[in-house]
């Protein structure tokens, strides 16, 4: 008899561990041993601004992006940071986001709006956890913000996490963010542009109407920096250029380096400078970089590492 009942605590107890998997994201990870960044030199704002369609090429070949180029110049970068497989939009925004690749959190196609395979975990929210609400969750009064273009990026992130959430139109975007840049100071702000990817799709990633629209989004994120400036927080913020995924032709998805390289670029408190980061480095790295800059323990799940290369001091 105390073997049956034995036996069926084993049962029940393994049924519970697995359910948990689903409902209860862990914060035992590889990364989550990596020794915490002190204090004094984590950033407490961190502005991500995202350039759906950017690719590291069109940086190489010296397209005319000087405000990226001088946070380059005075911060860390890579222009070969890969996208996951397909190289397309919901799926790599949705990695960035949430430190993982689509095989855990199921996000598959260009413009997935919920896990096409079942997610490896999911939070209280139901959604799987990305960087908005693990910084959440670490500190429940953070200002948050989520301002975006296209409609797909309102399924990629945890909206339960974010204080301001809003779809913009293309010519109010910079003005949105700089005015909640302003008013708020937000401790962590994600702003993705839907451009320059519609240019590639129509004109192609080596057009000129491609470099008429990168050198106007450079011209929106001068005028970020300069919000920042303003609002008196530069010195302990942190702004992160990225994008999804890159193009050729007039298309993007496939395996080509055109398409799956992609530029990150670093800037702010104890950034390095001029530095060319060589480490390898996937969409998936970016958030828990963030959370490593935020002091963030990281979910099991995630399996992004940090950049930890472009700190000065960790």
């Amino acid at each position: 008899m105390k073997k049956i009942i034995t036996i069926l605590a084993s049962i029940i107890l393994a049924a519970g561990l697995s359910a948990c998997k689903t409902a209860c994201p862990t914060t035992t990870n590889t990364t989550a041993m990596v020794p915490p960044m002190p204090a004094k030199d984590r950033p407490q704002h961190v502005i991500l601004v995202g350039f759906d369609g950017l690719s590291g090429k069109c940086i190489r070949d010296g397209i005319n992006a000087p405000t990226i180029r001088e946070l380059m110049a005075n911060g860390s970068y890579t222009l070969d940071s890969r996208s996951i497989l397909p190289s397309s939009s919901a799926c790599n925004w949705a990695s960035m986001f949430m430190g993982a690749g689509i095989e855990v959190h199921g996000y598959t196609v260009w413009n997935s709006k919920e896990p096409d395979l079942k997610a490896r975990e999911l939070t209280e929210n139901g959604r799987f956890p990305d960087i908005f609400w693990a910084y959440k969750k670490k500190n429940p009064n953070a200002e948050i913000g989520y301002i975006y273009e296209w409609d797909g990026m309102n399924f990629v992130s945890d909206p339960a996490a974010t204080d301001y959430r809003v779809q913009t139109a293309a010519t109010n975007t910079t003005a949105t963010v700089v005015n909640y840049i302003k008013e708020k100071k937000p401790n962590f702000c994600a702003v993705a542009y839907d451009n320059p990817d519609h240019a590639g799709h129509t004109s192609g990633w080596d057009s000129p109407e491609y470099v008429a629209t990168v050198a106007e989004l450079d011209n929106s994120l001068k005028q970020i920096l300069n919000a920042v400036e303003e609002a008196g927080i530069m010195d302990e913020t942190v702004i992160i250029v990225t994008s999804d995924h890159g193009g050729i032709n007039k298309g993007h998805g496939g395996m080509t380096m055109d398409e799956m390289e992609r530029p990150v670029v670093f800037y702010g408190k104890n950034i390095k400078k001029n530095f060319q980061i060589t480490d390898s480095t996937m969409v998936y790295d970016i958030a828990p970089t963030i959370g490593y800059m935020f002091n963030v323990e990281p979910p099991q799940v995630w399996t992004g590492r940090p950049i930890l290369s472009i700190f000065e001091k960790r």
